[in-house]
């Protein structure tokens, strides 16, 4: 069986090799090790073949390992978050992946303030409308970062999807263009990219590498780094 160092050099190669087809400089690409259901040791392990960024779903169980991992990680939150949740999400991670309202950006704003910092985030886009996903609807994104503007304490860096979980990874590539386009669209509006480079966060174990081809700057794996958990 490969260890996790051998699976992140794997992996790794295969991004470089994706950006390289889409001609794009492979470091613009980051990898997020998703570590849900993943423990502080086989963490560790990735920790010491080089990898520094992490992606949990579940608050609770990230505040465990955020504490066990000690510091100088950088944790994204990626998972869906209640508002009465803010207060942990916006003290320990460094960017909240899915803000899809504006109830839950008011929250962030809040907790970011009394915590007297600027907190990174991502708009989460449903980007293949699926009634059992959250995220903002295409079309509701720029209504969205409207009342983000009016947020100080939050800076928004860019866009993150889930798309439709389909077995063929080609299947996949329609939502990510639909995604980098959205995300073109708001930038030509001034709505998007007045706060720095902007950020695409898609792709996952069975299909980052289209996503990449297609634009992703972050693609978050688990499965492909980590094993099958249960």
């Amino acid at each position: 069986m490969p260890t996790i160092g051998e699976n992140l050099e794997k992996i790794r190669a295969r991004m470089a090799a994706a950006a390289r087809r889409a001609q794009r400089d492979p470091g613009s690409v980051r990898l997020v090790a998703v570590t849900k259901g993943v423990g502080p040791e086989r963490i560790r392990e990735a920790v010491a073949a080089g990898q520094g960024l992490f992606g949990e779903n579940y608050l609770q169980e990230a505040l465990g390992k955020i504490e066990q991992c000690g510091p100088g990680l950088n944790w994204h939150f990626i998972g869906h978050l209640q508002g009465n949740k803010a207060k942990d999400a916006a003290r320990h991670f460094a960017c909240v992946q899915t803000v899809d309202r504006p109830k839950l950006a008011l929250a962030l704003e809040k907790q970011a303030a009394g915590c007297d910092r600027v907190l990174p985030v991502l708009l989460q886009v449903n980007i293949g409308r699926e009634a059992q996903k959250s995220g903002a609807l295409p079309e509701e994104t720029a209504s969205l970062l409207a009342a983000l503007a009016a947020c100080p304490h939050l800076r928004v860096r860019g866009l993150m999807a889930m798309p439709p979980d389909l077995p063929d990874p080609e299947a996949g590539r329609p939502y990510f263009r639909q995604l980098r386009q959205l995300a073109d669209d708001l930038v030509a509006r001034g709505l998007l990219g007045s706060q720095g480079p902007v950020e695409l966060s898609m792709g996952m174990s069975g299909d980052f590498e289209v996503a990449i081809e297609e634009g992703a700057t972050l693609v978050r794996i688990g499965t492909a780094l980590f094993g099958t958990r249960s």
